[in-house]
């Protein structure tokens, strides 16, 4: 994802690589070092929020579920991310729930410490700002941007940004790094699992793709490509059948 064009960072550069050397180690001294294994919960959504979470190694996922029980994939956060700071500077309970997708290393800072921080050095402070920011923009970018799309060509766009962020090529193809149910991936492209799951049997009888639980290998990127590119139907990967679910 670009910045758009006007100079700012991109998106993806996490917090602490926006910091000076000298104020990312007086921020990380600051803490206290929390390790995870996969799949164990950082954060919790909804609970009282008691200190932020700086991400030295590892990547973790951030959900969100509805009332309903419907939960969506909000973002993929890794080494030099900062978690939890929204409920920091807002008081409110958390928003999301993170979760380890593999061992992950952590350093834990209290809400007062992290806030007077922040009011002690302003050029951390705009660092977060512009985070947020940038944040912000994207997300606003990919909403603008789904909003012109089908499922199919959502889930393609999906599946190219997971492959081209979190992919590892090997002689089959590019396999995701990132262990994401089909709930999740419905949730990332707002479709029922049903819908994600009928698309990907779709994929994986044209061998474009070939799951497992919680992996993938992406054998044909440039179908993928193609379907993301056009809603024309693609010669070999026939359109689902029934309406999409928008």
């Amino acid at each position: 994802m670009d910045d758009g064009g006007d100079g700012g960072l991109d998106d993806r550069v996490p917090f602490l690589a926006r910091l000076e050397s000298e104020d990312r180690t007086a921020l990380l001294r600051l803490g206290r070092e929390l390790r995870f294994a996969p799949r164990m919960i950082l954060l919790h959504q909804r609970e009282p929020s008691s200190h932020v979470l700086f991400l030295v190694e590892g990547w973790t996922k951030v959900t969100a579920s509805a009332a309903n029980g419907y939960e969506a994939l909000l973002a993929l956060r890794g080494p030099g991310d900062i978690v939890g700071e929204s409920a920091a500077l807002t008081g409110r309970p958390r928003s999301a729930t993170v979760t380890a997708l593999e061992p992950v290393r952590a350093v834990a800072l209290e809400h007062e410490r992290f806030k007077d921080f922040l009011n002690r050095s302003p050029t951390v402070s705009f660092a977060l700002l512009g985070l947020t920011s940038d944040r912000t923009r994207a997300a606003d970018r990919r909403r603008l941007e789904f909003a012109s799309m089908n499922v199919r060509e959502r889930l393609a766009v999906l599946l190219l940004d997971l492959a081209r962020t979190h992919g590892r090529r090997t002689p089959d193809g590019i396999e995701l790094s990132v262990p994401l149910s089909k709930q999740e991936l419905a949730g990332s492209v707002g479709a029922s699992r049903e819908m994600v799951q009928r698309l990907l049997k779709e994929l994986r009888e044209k061998d474009v793709v070939v799951t497992g639980r919680r992996t993938m290998l992406i054998l044909r990127p440039d179908i993928l490509r193609r379907i993301a590119a056009t809603d024309r139907p693609v010669p070999g990967i026939p359109a689902p059948s029934g309406p999409y679910e928008d």
